[in-house]
């Protein structure tokens, strides 16, 4: 007897899923699954309508899902009454979203044993065909070339190829895509510079810093910064409460201190109450998305980041993924649960830039992150200076730390020269900084605002910061955090 491989009650809990819980359920399932991984013809189809209804930001239910069924060619189906009440019983069908990848998990092995039974009795059909004329090459062949296909597929069809295949067509996009920067400009000029341009599509370009020296601060400029030039941004922030975040924000546009907007002292001054009230207004109108992943397994923060890009940024009409940035606050393990005997803290940093690495390439998004400076940071400016160093820096396109100036380099730079420094250490993309080169960055911790300024080789050939022509520099007494 032959056996049947499918589980009908995995593909059936799955689409359950799927009408429980809508997009959020998808994303957690969309790449594990496609309409081929069901064994069903119907659940295929199903799975399709649902793909499509999500594709159009719509909410999952009958209306929808007839609307999908038709614009997919597949409305006869469902004029069958017994399909119609099939769906019906899908939306009733009791599931519990934890479940869902259990059943995923269920429906791919399943899937894969059929595409090997299938590749088995092709090998079987055609070595039966063999007449003994055949060379040995012919013969090998037989089981080869669909190993070969097999393998390519599972493989989403990846293949080696000739580094001149589409050179001339690529050669002509370039020509007819003519742009002056290849990445989103944070609004560091100099920063953009050292890095290749910006931060750029399929990218963590990662910033390391201690405690308490402005790496929340640092984070918000850019977004400020890129989300003015009308770039949708994503703001992931394992720390802060939204209401502190507004409080930076607004103090950062309208340069009234965090102490007086958190406290409503600014009402009082005239000219602060309208400062405050339109920075309000240009939050309202910037694509700015703020989302708080504090205590969130790491998985579930990479969900977040899918669902943004599929319903809030979306595709051309190519389908290539608008242009966008996550900023990610910061890198760090959400929970001691996260390390164990066999997974180290390290380990499992490691871990998350690699997840967080492979997302921003499958989705083709710009990403800028944060780390924590281990004690080392405090004296050294060196990859081994990051807490988990290794893969971090092996999966980052560009490196940075950013640091308060010590004692020292601020009375050799110049009382006008800032009180931060930013020290590209490495970069793929850009050519980074030479040794004892650095940005000079100034802080203002009470207004949340990071300044650029001339870089330390600048000032040393133009004399030092007091040279520099209208060199006055915003809240320079004011370094709180």
């Amino acid at each position: 007897m032959t056996k049947i491989l499918q589980d009908l009650g995995a593909e059936r809990a799955v689409l359950a899923g799927l009408f429980a819980y809508g997009l959020e359920s998808y994303i957690e399932v969309s790449d594990i699954l496609d309409h081929n991984s069901f064994a069903a013809q119907n659940n295929q189809i199903i799975f399709k309508c649902v793909e499509k209804i999500f594709a159009s930001e719509a909410e999952v239910d009958i209306a929808s899902f007839i609307s999908a069924a038709e614009r997919l060619g597949f409305a006869e189906t469902f004029k069958d009454k017994r399909e119609l009440n099939y769906i019906k019983s899908l939306m009733d069908f009791p599931v519990k979203r934890d479940n869902i990848i259990h059943f995923c998990a269920q429906i791919k092995k399943f899937e894969l044993a059929r595409k090997i039974k299938s590749l088995a009795s092709k090998i079987s059909y055609d070595a039966e065909q063999i007449t003994g004329d055949e060379d040995i090459d012919e013969i090998v062949s037989i089981i080869e070339n669909p190993i070969v296909d097999f393998l390519k597929e599972d493989d989403n069809n990846k293949r080696p190829e000739k580094i001149g295949e589409g050179v001339d067509e690529y050669i002509e996009f370039l020509l007819e895509n003519k742009c002056d920067q290849l990445g989103i400009p944070t609004g560091f000029d100099r920063y953009d510079a050292a890095i290749g341009g910006g931060l750029r599509r399929k990218c963590v370009d990662l910033i390391s810093a201690r405690p308490k020296v402005g790496k929340s601060v640092f984070g918000d400029n850019v977004a400020i910064n890129v989300a003015k030039q009308g770039i949708p941004v994503l703001m992931l922030d394992t720390e802060m409460s939204k209401e502190d975040h507004l409080n930076r924000i607004l103090a950062s546009i309208s340069k009234v201190s965090i102490n007086d907007i958190s406290t409503g002292a600014f009402e009082h001054n005239e000219e602060q109450h309208i400062a405050v009230q339109d920075a309000a207004k240009l939050i309202k109108e910037i694509p700015y998305t703020y989302a708080t992943v504090a205590g969130m397994p790491f998985e579930s923060i990479l969900n977040v980041i899918k669902r943004w890009v599929l319903q809030e940024v979306g595709t051309d009409e190519n389908g290539r993924t608008n242009e966008c940035l996550v900023v990610y606050d910061y890198l760090k393990l959400m929970s001691s649960t996260s390390i164990t005997n066999n997974i180290q803290e390290y380990q499992a940093l490691g871990f998350q830039i690699t997840n967080l690495h492979n997302l921003a390439v499958k989705y083709d998004f710009a990403c800028l992150s944060f780390v924590q400076l281990n004690r080392d940071g405090i004296t050294k400016e060196s990859t081994d200076a990051v807490s988990g160093s290794d893969r971090l820096i092996w999966l980052c396109t560009s490196f940075s730390i950013f640091k308060e100036k010590s004692a020292e380099e601020a009375a050799e730079d110049g009382p006008r020269a800032g009180n931060r420094k930013l020290v590209p250490i490495v970069s793929r993309h850009g050519p980074g900084m030479q040794d004892g080169n650095y940005i000079n960055l100034q802080m203002s911790g009470q207004h949340a605002l990071l300044t650029e300024l001339r870089t330390r080789d600048e000032l040393v050939a133009t004399g030092g910061a007091d040279a520099i022509e209208g060199a006055e520099l915003p809240f320079e007494e004011d370094n709180e955090l």
